[in-house]
């Protein structure tokens, strides 16, 4: 292969488990390991990225992904940037609006303005910059403000005074979707993540909708990176790939959550997607019930080594450079999961390291 690309495997934060569970994942050869966020459902995101961290020595630690609603963003930029002191380097901060984190508090996905208003706040914590007061609007209401306590000396502003100015600053990768989020991502984020399959077609109009929202911001198109997360089970039958693909039906929900649909996207896929959006389980974070074949084949890849191989390098010739695999992985141990995550490791990751 002719470019280079990161890609990362992800995981459920579990603490009794995660250590081992990243240990093997650079053992096999990834590049990083993604950590979930939703506080009723896995473990604390932090704490496992914490032992993951300890435990290896090369790969990415990435929070995948975290929402702007849960934590106070000095709170966010704190975490991380600690992981980052640590680590020596090796964190990445995934973030979204959110979804299941969200859900179990009786909340759906932040509104766009809110969340690119925290991504300029985050942004300035990671960066050593100052956040005004009147821009923390995070929380608002539910304490008075720090002048009226009448103190002697106050902060008059908010900032990580810790940070170490030597410190390489965390990177943030925004998950995105839609074109309102995709824009603020653009003009926010280190690296943006596309929500939207596998399909040629779509990530284009992704990148496409980016690149112009930091051109339109007077900022360069190429002066960020862009990822995606992309649904991928390497098995030499296909119709076995296709059974064991593991949440594309959440990944591709997100083009639709509202009921306007994002993107390119035929009638038929139309229908496909309102079916995903009426029959979602968020709490198993999948639909009742299968997704059509060809529905499979284009937004997610399956089939055999070379066909993977293939697939995900017309990805990095879009100018992708990171990608989060969700498929088969090292924790595997038996039956035809446990082949198609040899397969990718034995067979795909070699094909885009070095």
């Amino acid at each position: 292969m002719n470019s280079k690309v990161e890609l990362l495997t992800p995981v459920d934060p579990s603490v009794r488990g995660i250590a081992e569970y990243a240990r093997r994942v650079e053992e096999a050869g990834w590049d990083g390991v993604s950590v979930y966020d939703s506080q009723n459902i896995t473990s604390d995101t932090y704490v496992s990225m914490t032992l993951a961290t300890m435990a290896t020595e090369r790969i990415e630690v990435c929070s995948d992904v975290t929402n702007p609603l849960t934590r106070h963003p000095a709170v966010t930029a704190g975490a991380v940037a600690s992981l980052q002191q640590l680590s020596g380097g090796r964190v990445v901060l995934g973030i979204g609006r959110g979804d299941s984190a969200l859900a179990h508090v009786g909340h759906a996905p932040v509104y766009t303005s809110f969340f690119e208003n925290y991504l300029k706040a985050l942004q300035a914590y990671l960066s050593g910059g100052s956040v005004a007061f009147d821009d923390l609007t995070f929380g608002h209401g539910m304490a008075p403000h720090v002048d009226t306590l009448k103190l002697a000396e106050a902060p008059v502003d908010s900032r990580l005074t810790w940070l170490n100015p030597g410190d390489k600053k965390v990177p943030v990768a925004v998950a995105a979707s839609g074109p309102r989020v995709i824009e603020a991502a653009a003009r926010q984020a280190d690296i943006v993540m596309f929500a939207l399959g596998a399909d040629i077609n779509r990530l284009k109009w992704g990148l496409e909708e980016a690149r112009k929202a930091r051109s339109d911001a007077g900022l360069d198109p190429d002066g960020i990176r862009y990822g995606a997360y992309v649904n991928v089970v390497c098995h030499p039958e296909v119709q076995v790939a296709r059974e064991i693909v593991y949440f594309l039906d959440g990944f591709m929900r997100f083009s639709i959550m509202h009921g306007k649909m994002s993107g390119p996207m035929s009638r038929d896929d139309h229908d496909v997607l309102s079916k995903i959006q009426t029959s979602y389980n968020v709490s198993e974070h999948s639909i009742i019930g299968s997704l059509p074949a060809d529905f499979v084949d284009r937004f997610a890849i399956v089939g055999a080594p070379d066909v993977c191989i293939g697939r995900l390098q017309q990805i990095v010739d879009l100018g992708i450079d990171r990608i989060a695999v969700f498929g088969p992985s090292v924790d595997e141990v038996e039956g035809e999961k446990k082949l198609a995550a040899d397969l990718m490791v034995k067979e795909v990751l070699p094909a885009f390291s070095g």
